[in-house]
């Protein structure tokens, strides 16, 4: 069985800023947008989106994961 480790950590912001930065956000963006009109990304910028989405994800989950703590009594 795996071992888990609790953590406790402070936040002194609000679970909003669990996002990517505005630039970020829109290279990201022109990547996808690129792909999904079917023009080839290198494979630099191919992982640099796969970077992207994973950040976001975590991102995403962290907000809810705060939001969801922040609600308990």
């Amino acid at each position: 069985m795996p071992a888990s480790t609790l953590i406790k950590i402070e936040m002194p912001f609000s679970s909003s800023q669990f996002a990517l930065p505005k630039g970020v956000s829109n290279r990201l963006q022109e990547l996808l947008d690129r792909q999904d009109r079917g023009e080839k990304l290198t494979k630099a910028e191919k992982k640099e989106a796969e970077g992207l989405v994973d950040l976001a994800e975590m991102l995403s989950l962290l907000r809810l994961r705060s939001e969801r703590v922040g609600r308990k009594p």
